[in-house]
């Protein structure tokens, strides 16, 4: 076999990947089958954001590929075959389509009809009508008919379906449906709001009325349609899961959770993500400054990580205490973090609105024998990419409250609106599971969770770990937080009198004095426990 012969053999056995629709047709169809992110998600074996990824323009591959086309030609088949009545007239057909334009958009994946031509009997084979032995609900007002038309319950005669949005009689078709009040909200019981039926099934509804889409969009209706919002325990049911599978074998158990710490971290983000204000892009594209170099190398941002040590202790002996930060990167989960894809600006003033990363001459620290540079020990000079909290750190400081040095200059950013509470579900229902973990003595849960935030920070930039969230503009904004954060407690210690010594990473700081007055001690997110005690200095001398 030739060399070419072997390439034709390669060639014949790679199929053409299966066609996707448009991104925008991909959410129009699942939504159009009241079909959730999850339950797509589920029938998948992917997760929620990644439904969310395709439908914002990222495509699958492999066999997934093929799966999300096979789903996405059933829904746009089943739907061309709803539109398209066996034998419909040509008034009939007016008809049906002017009722479908003016109903509301809750109605648009059921088939309406309007009564059969007369004579044309009731279960003739044009209309596709059956007599029900037994009444169903019929699927527009939600009352008992006797007929279904085209596999569907409903009422033949308009005059005997109770629903406020009925479909007009063909005979007497309006050119436009009159408009009808809706009825005041505290009168729409909960008992009453439609149940989520199965794909294709239709589920009985309550009486609808006509409204606008503005006001649709605002009520109980379109909320019942809605997934609860707010996590289950999933942390809990994974541990006790891992010590029934490993019969109580802490160990095992616990070098489990650990290996499946980050699928964990991103299914307990998207329950947490549940009725959320805002969406996110979980797959944008990313300006060249966040990429890596090289295979083994780093982007351009400046993560300011301090790395400090005082250079002189004031004249003889002292117990110096090592501080240990407790939960750093759990903290740093509440930050600026950009909602969208970044966007390119220059010149303009800094907008709080927004988040991202900046290119900054950084102001002269002349504070460097007593507290650290906000943006860490840098060896050369001149312009740098840095991540939001570093430049609002500096604008802080640079501030009337502080004064500590000037502001800096920005040169040009990449930044998209942004929240700072993205992730507080996320962190709050991590950070409680840590707080019950370590007031039960739950050594097994602590380290689950503790390798559940911090991978899920390591892993969200260009990691094989993690590929259904590819965000290194918020990798390096959660990290630059938590040395921000560090930089602030240094900074509380200084102003309360204490002599800072080091500041390290995340979470370590060195300072001489009695810091118990100024730190609370304890494992909490918001305290600090000691790490060692030494001491330091000699008459006349610096550190030893």
């Amino acid at each position: 076999m030739s060399d070419f012969d072997a390439i034709d053999s390669l060639l014949a056995a790679v199929g053409p990947e299966a066609e996707l629709p448009p991104p925008h047709v991909r959410r129009e169809l699942r939504e159009r089958a009241r079909l959730s992110k999850a339950q797509v998600a589920r029938a998948l074996g992917v997760s929620p954001s990644t439904v969310t990824a395709w439908e914002g323009g990222r495509d699958p591959a492999g066999e997934t590929r093929t799966k999300y086309a096979y789903l996405l030609d059933g829904l746009a088949a089943r739907f061309a075959a709803d539109a398209t009545p066996a034998t419909p007239s040509t008034a009939e057909s007016q008809a049906v389509a002017q009722a479908v334009a003016q109903a509301p958009a809750a109605t648009d994946a059921l088939p309406l009809r309007t009564a059969p031509e007369e004579g044309g009997g009731g279960d003739g084979d044009g209309d596709e009508v059956e007599t029900l032995a037994a009444p169903e609900p019929c699927v527009l007002c939600g009352h008992p008919a006797g007929t279904r038309v085209a596999g569907f319950a409903q009422h033949l005669d308009p005059a005997d379906c109770q629903a406020t949005a009925s479909v007009p009689d063909k005979s007497t078709a309006p050119p436009a449906r009159p408009e009808i009040a809706p009825p005041a909200r505290p009168e729409i019981a909960p008992a009453s709001r439609p149940e989520i039926a199965p794909a294709g099934k239709p589920s009985p509804r309550a009486p609808r009325t006509a409204t606008r889409p503005s006001e649709r969009s605002k009520g109980p209706a379109r909320r019942a349609f809605q997934e609860p919002s707010g996590p289950v325990d999933l942390i809990g049911q994974a541990v006790r899961a891992a010590l029934t599978e490993h019969h109580g074998d802490v160990e095992a158990a616990t070098a489990a959770l650990l290996k499946r710490a980050i699928p964990d971290a991103m299914r307990l983000l998207d329950e947490t993500r549940k009725g959320a204000r805002y969406d996110i892009v979980a797959h944008p594209w990313i300006p060249d400054i966040l990429k890596k170099q090289t295979s083994r190398g780093a982007d351009q941002i400046w993560e300011a990580r301090p790395k400090w040590t005082r250079h002189a202790l004031p004249p003889g002996k002292h117990e110096v205490t090592a501080l240990d930060i407790n939960g750093a990167y759990l903290s740093a989960l509440k930050t600026h973090l950009p909602l969208g894809q970044l966007e390119h600006s220059a010149g303009l003033p800094h907008d709080r609105r927004r988040a991202g990363v900046h290119l900054i001459t950084p102001p002269e620290w002349e504070h460097e024998d007593v507290l650290p540079n906000p943006i860490g020990q840098r060896d050369e000079p001149g312009p740098l990419w840095v991540t939001e909290p570093t430049l609002r750190l500096l604008l802080r400081l640079s501030g009337p409250k502080h004064a500590l040095c000037a502001p800096p200059e920005v040169h040009e950013s990449y930044t998209s609106g942004a929240t700072e509470n993205l992730l507080e579900k996320f962190r709050i229902a991590l950070k409680d599971a840590r707080d019950t973990a370590i007031a039960e003595d739950d050594e097994v849960t602590l380290e689950y969770v503790k390798a559940m935030y911090s991978k899920f920070v390591s892993t969200m930039g260009e990691s094989n770990y993690n590929r259904e969230l590819y965000r290194p503009d918020w990798m390096h904004i959660i990290r630059s937080q938590a040395f921000s954060n560090l930089w602030l407690k240094a900074l509380k210690a200084h102003d309360e009198g204490l002599t800072v010594v080091r500041a390290m990473g995340t979470d370590e700081l060195h300072v001489i004095g009695d810091w118990r007055r100024v730190f609370p001690e304890g494992r909490g997110v918001t305290e600090v426990k000691v790490k060692d005690v030494y001491i330091a200095g000699t008459e006349g001398e610096g550190e030893e």
